[in-house]
């Protein structure tokens, strides 16, 4: 077979269904193996860096890797934003990237660059293929790459003569999952530690979530009785109406959420990286607390902190054999009182007099069913679904802890394809969806059915913020102009909503839920309400 069949059949022996591109010459193959193997769905997005959302979103919400393709140059630095994120968030993907002829290369061929090169920094691996009977083994290793270990996006370039080529190929099998678990000396040295614990915390990040260890990190917290905080836009990870839940390590997290780790004695990281939101600029964890990090790769333990105890393990299988250790811990008062700090400041029920932000982040809680699976993009406006938002089931959120705009709406379409019976709601600003705009046409043309609530202020706010923090009162480049979002929805055959008002939007809502059609609700919020806890006038103010 061809270079490029080879390419499909081992999409197909993987088991992929969906794959994202923007179409481009230089694979043109890939795409005609791809129309001849009706099992894999081909997305035809408007823009590479949407086209690389919908994988990772996708990829997230189906714990499988994600496929993207893209051309040479061009298109590979569009979706480059796509592979951040999918480093930086430990979500599987596999980019196949068109490349120039081989005779071409070295001689700044058009759209000629060193993809291998380009992305060495924020791929897990990258390669180009210059041997077509290579191409099995090749992507084969890709694809374990990108699951393996700590999940991540790999990078394959493919120049286009190799493509067509014939050759006679040997396809390996499908390698499962190392799932790698705690020795017995570890379990014990867990076991001794927490025994001295007074005031012990979890942490949960996405290795949780990779592990599909949700309801075995549940009966961990319920037996041992220690508080769970969610890492960095990892909420799903720990049913938040739980009695053990803390709260979420975020952005502008509330001081009596970041107690419960400045108390703490004992920290249990569990499958997160302790990135720089996590743990607040790296301020909380200290030298006095004793750090037991849990990790399934080896890079990752001691990378941010020194662990008093580093164990290299898959989560679920380190939490099952973790709870046959012999501890009486009286944690239960220390849990119960993280619980009700965490309760006094995330209440969600909203008065007249409460900004629209959080009047409908407490609406869509009610309405929503529990399985409802939300997308974020980057921006202050996520806050309110941070600081409210009861996520109270697994695989219920997609948000980009890379801090990405113009993820949250391709996230959410990527997502739907994976969950095609949840609703799914996507969460935007209106920077940030401007970004990915576009790719509400491919929603339409897709008939993907997502319901997209656009909180326009009319600026940059995030950066508006920091702005009035350093330099008060000196606004520059972050205001933006009016953009009717319900027209743009209309344009392209989507249905578009604009409201001013919670009682505007719960008929807005109601209505996007019915329809199951792709859809837009603009809402008209102000600038001054800039966040959740404060005021452009009380951050002039300070």
């Amino acid at each position: 077979m061809t270079a490029a069949q080879a390419i499909v059949a081992c999409m197909k022996k993987e088991g992929a269904d969906k794959t994202f591109c923007v179409p481009g010459e230089s694979y043109l193959p890939v795409l005609d193996a791809l129309h001849d193997e009706p099992s894999i769905d081909v997305i035809s997005t408007r823009h590479e860096g949407g086209a690389a959302f919908m994988a990772e979103g996708y990829a997230k919400a189906a714990l499988k890797p994600g496929i993207v393709l893209a051309t040479r140059a061009v298109g590979a630095a569009n979706l480059s934003i796509g592979v951040h994120t999918a480093y930086q968030d430990s979500t599987p993907m596999v980019v196949f990237l068109g490349q120039v002829h081989r005779k071409f290369r070295g001689r700044e061929g058009f759209q000629e660059v060193d993809l291998d090169r380009y992305f060495g920094h924020i791929a897990k691996w990258a390669v180009e293929v210059t041997d077509a009977e290579r191409m099995p083994e090749i992507v084969q290793r890709a694809f374990r790459i990108a699951k393996s270990g700590r999940p991540g996006p790999v990078v394959i370039a493919l120049p286009e003569d190799v493509l067509p080529e014939e050759a006679e190929m040997h396809f390996g099998p499908v390698t499962s999952i190392p799932k790698p678990a705690p020795s017995q000396q570890e379990v014990t040295l867990v076991e001794r530690l927490l025994t001295t614990a007074k005031k012990p915390v979890i942490i949960a990040g996405g290795g949780v979530k990779n592990a599909q260890a949700e309801d075995d990190l549940v009966a961990f917290a319920e037996k041992y009785k220690i508080p769970v905080l969610a890492a960095f836009r990892r909420q799903d990870a720990f049913p938040n109406d739980h009695p053990l839940y803390a709260g979420h390590l975020g952005l502008g997290t509330n001081r009596e959420i970041l107690q419960t780790v400045n108390q703490a004695d004992v920290i249990i990281a569990l499958g997160t990286r302790l990135s720089e939101v996590t743990t607040q600029d790296y301020s909380i964890i200290r030298p006095d607390k004793k750090l037991i990090h849990v990790a399934i790769d080896h890079d990752t333990i001691g990378k941010v902190y020194g662990p008093d105890i580093g164990i290299v393990a898959d989560l679920k299988e380190a939490l099952q054999v973790l709870m046959y250790m012999e501890i009486d811990g009286a944690w239960g008062s220390w849990a119960n009182a993280r619980r009700q700090a965490y309760e006094k400041v995330s209440r969600i029920e909203a008065s007249a007099d409460d900004v629209i932000n959080k009047q409908i982040i407490a609406h869509i809680a009610k309405r929503l069913p529990q399985n409802a699976l939300l997308t974020t993009d980057a921006g202050n406006f996520a806050g309110w679904l941070h600081a409210f938002y009861p996520f109270r089931e697994k695989h219920t959120y997609v948000g980009p802890t890379s801090g990405a705009m113009g993820y949250g709406m391709p996230a959410a379409l990527g997502a739907k394809l994976a969950f095609p019976e949840k609703i799914v709601v996507s969460l935007s600003g209106d920077g940030g969806f401007m970004m990915t705009g576009q790719e509400l046409e491919t929603a339409v043309r897709n008939n993907i059915p997502v319901i997209c609530l656009v909180f326009n202020n009319n600026m940059y706010g995030t950066i508006r913020m920091h702005q009035e923090m350093h330099y008060p009162k000196k606004v520059e480049a972050t205001d933006l102009g009016d953009v009717s979002f319900k027209d743009l929805a209309i344009s392209v055959g989507a249905d578009g909503y604009s409201v001013r008002t919670i009682e505007e939007f719960e008929v807005a809502f109601d209505q996007a839920i019915q329809k199951l059609r792709p859809a837009v609700i603009e809402i008209i919020t102000g600038k001054e309400q800039i966040s959740v806890s404060s005021t452009i006038t009380q951050i002039r103010d300070r």
